[in-house]
C-alpha cells in the first residue's frame, strides 16, 4: 500500500504527558484497531449540517430490496471476492478500520507536513511564489504554512461532517442491513454493529477527502485517487458494504463536495497573499495610525510577508471580523513594554532546559504538520480513546478546525492591523532559539490556534478540559521562552482564541448533537 511517508520534525524530544509516547518521526498513523462504537447516533441524520440546510438536500433513492435478484447478485459476487482476498488487502482493511476520520486526517496531516516547506530566494536572488495555475513550480504549491494548513483542516472535516449527517439520514429511512448480516457466510472484518449499511458511509469519507485534498494539494491527485480505491475496496472485502451502497456514499460524497470547493473558491483565500503593493499600503496604515511598523529581517529581504490578507477570509461562525480583533500592544515607552523587555531579556540569559523543551516542543515550524496540526493530532487521540463512530468523529474534527480557521483568521487580522514588530526587531542583541516568522507579532498565532483548539476539546471533552487548556497556555508560552514573542502576544492571543472558539462552540451546541 502507497501511504506511509515519515516526516522528520526538527525536534520533538517531550513525551505527552501520559496519553504520547515520544516521536521524532512526524506521527501520522495511530496504532489502533476497529473497535466497539460507544454510541450510533440513530437520530445523526436529523442533526443541522453546516453547508446544506438539511440531510436532504442530496437526494439519494432507495436502495433494491434485499430479496431482489440485483441484491443477491451483489451479495453472490462479495463472497466470491472476500474468498480470493490477498495479504495486501488484508493489510488494507486492518489499516483503514472502522472509522476512516481518522485515517483521512492523518492522511492529510501527512501532505501538510510534506508542503510545509517556506519557497526559498530564485536565481536573480527575490522570491517566487508558488502559483495554483502551474504547481509544478517551482516552487512547488502550495506551501502549507499554518493559514493554509487551518483552511484545508476545516474544508476537509466540514465536508465529511456534512456528508455523514446525509448519510446517517438515508441510513435510517432505508434500513438496509449490512452483508453480513444479510448472509452468515460473510465475515466481518470489524466490530458489529447495527448501523444501515446503505449509503456507505466510509464511501462518503472516500470520496469527500479525496476531491477536497486533490483541490488543496493538487499535485497528489494520484496519490489521493490510490488511496480512495484502497479505502473502497477495503469496504466491500470487509465484509460490510455491497457496490451500491457505495455507489450512494460516492454520490453523496460528489455532492458534498462541489459545494464545500465551491465555498472555498470564493472565500478570499486566493486573495491572501498580496502583492507588494498592498502589503505597503498596510504598513504605511499601520504606522499612520500607531507610529511602529513591522520589517522583515530576512536576507534577502521578503517583499511581502506571510499571507497579508489572510484576515479578510470568509469565516465561518463570526460575522465580523473586527468584532473579536483585541485591544492594541503597548506603546514602546509604556511602562507594560518596558517590563516585558526584562521578561523576554531575562528568558533568554536564564534558558532552562525546561524552557528550551517546551519552546522545540511546540514549535512546530517548517516540514511539521504546523500548530493546527498538532491539535488534530489530539483530536485523533480522544476520538479513539473514547470509541466515537465515524457520524461524531467527523462532528468533532468539524467543529475543532472551523475554531482553528476562525482563529486564525481574526490572529491574521490583527497581526496586520497592529503591524506590530518582533522582539528581534526592537530589542539591541536580542537572539531567539528558533527561526523568526516571517509576518507581525501581534497576537501570536500559536496562542490563538491553541486556545481556540482547546476550549473545542474542552466543550467534546470535558474530562480533559484541564489538560488541553494547560496545553494551550504551554503553546502560548513556548513562544515567549523562544524569543519569538512578547509575552502580552501570548496572553491576549489566549485570550483571543477563546473568544473566537466560542462562536463556534454556540453553533456545535444548536446542532442537535448533545
Amino acid at each position: 500500500m502507497k501511504r506511509s511517508r515519515a516526516y522528520r520534525l526538527v525536534s520533538l524530544t517531550v513525551v505527552w504527558a501520559t496519553l504520547f509516547s515520544c516521536e521524532k518521526d512526524i506521527p501520522t498513523n495511530l496504532g489502533f484497531e476497529s473497535y466497539e462504537f460507544s454510541g450510533m447516533d440513530t437520530d445523526g441524520g436529523d442533526w443541522q449540517p453546516i453547508l446544506l440546510e438539511n440531510a436532504e438536500s442530496i437526494e439519494i433513492n432507495a436502495p433494491e430490496d434485499a430479496s431482489s435478484q440485483s441484491y443477491l447478485n451483489e451479495i453472490a459476487e462479495l463472497k466470491t471476492a472476500i474468498q480470493s482476498i490477498n495479504s495486501e488487502q488484508e493489510r488494507a482493511i486492518e489499516y483503514w478500520t472502522n472509522n476512516s476520520v481518522v485515517r483521512w486526517n492523518e492522511i492529510a496531516l501527512e501532505l501538510i507536513a510534506k508542503y510545509n516547506l517556506i519557497p526559498g530566494p530564485n536565481e536573480e536572488g527575490g522570491y517566487t511564489l508558488p502559483n495554483p495555475s502551474s504547481p509544478d513550480g517551482p516552487p512547488a504549491f502550495p506551501f502549507a504554512h499554518p493559514p493554509y494548513a487551518c483552511r484545508a483542516l476545516a474544508y476537509l472535516s466540514v465536508a465529511q461532517f456534512d456528508g455523514l449527517i446525509t448519510s446517517w439520514h438515508y441510513k435510517q429511512m432505508y434500513q438496509r442491513s449490512a452483508p453480513y448480516q444479510q448472509d452468515r457466510d460473510i465475515s466481518y472484518s470489524y466490530e458489529p454493529n447495527d448501523i444501515p449499511s446503505y449509503p456507505s458511509d466510509g464511501a462518503v469519507l472516500a470520496r469527500v477527502s479525496k476531491k477536497v485534498l486533490s483541490a488543496m494539494f493538487p499535485l497528489e491527485k494520484d496519490y489521493l485517487q490510490e488511496l480512495e480505491e484502497e479505502h473502497l475496496e477495503s469496504l466491500l472485502l470487509s465484509g460490510g458494504n455491497v457496490p451500491s451502497d457505495i455507489d450512494a456514499g460516492v454520490t453523496i460524497g460528489d455532492s458534498i463536495s462541489q459545494i464545500a470547493l465551491t465555498r472555498a473558491a470564493n472565500d478570499g483565500m486566493k486573495n491572501a497573499q498580496a502583492p507588494k503593493a498592498v502589503s505597503d499600503s498596510i504598513k504605511a496604515a499601520a504606522f499612520e495610525r500607531f507610529g511602529w511598523q513591522w520589517d522583515n529581517l530576512e536576507l534577502p529581504t521578503r517583499p511581502v510577508g506571510l499571507t497579508p490578507l489572510f484576515g479578510r477570509v470568509t469565516m465561518w461562525n463570526v460575522a465580523d471580523v473586527e468584532s473579536v480583533r483585541p485591544t492594541p500592544p503597548p506603546a514602546f515607552d509604556s511602562e507594560e513594554y518596558l517590563k516585558d523587555v526584562e521578561v523576554l531579556k531575562d528568558h533568554a540569559d536564564n534558558m532552562t532546559e525546561e524552557k528550551r523543551r517546551i519552546a522545540n516542543f511546540w514549535q512546530d515550524g517548517l516540514g511539521t504538520y504546523t500548530p493546527p496540526g498538532h491539535w488534530n493530532r489530539f483530536a485523533n487521540e480522544f476520538i479513539v480513546e473514547s470509541k466515537m463512530n465515524p457520524l461524531r468523529s467527523a462532528r468533532t474534527m468539524a467543529y475543532l478546525n472551523m475554531a482553528i480557521m476562525d482563529a486564525g483568521i481574526s490572529c491574521w487580522d490583527a497581526k496586520y492591523y497592529y503591524h506590530y514588530p518582533r522582539p528581534i526587531q526592537k530589542v539591541a542583541g536580542f537572539k531567539t532559539i528558533a527561526g523568526t516568522p516571517n509576518f507581525p507579532s501581534y497576537t501570536s498565532g500559536h496562542s490563538v490556534f491553541s486556545a481556540a483548539a482547546a476550549e473545542v476539546l474542552a466543550y467534546i471533552f470535558p474530562e480533559k478540559a484541564n489538560l488541553v487548556r494547560g496545553w494551550a497556555e504551554e503553546a502560548a508560552i513556548s513562544r515567549v521562552y523562544g524569543g519569538i514573542h512578547w509575552s502580552f502576544d501570548a496572553t491576549v492571543g489566549t485570550d483571543q482564541g477563546r473568544e473566537v472558539a466560542q462562536y463556534t462552540i454556540d453553533v456545535a451546541k444548536a446542532d442537535g448533537a448533545d
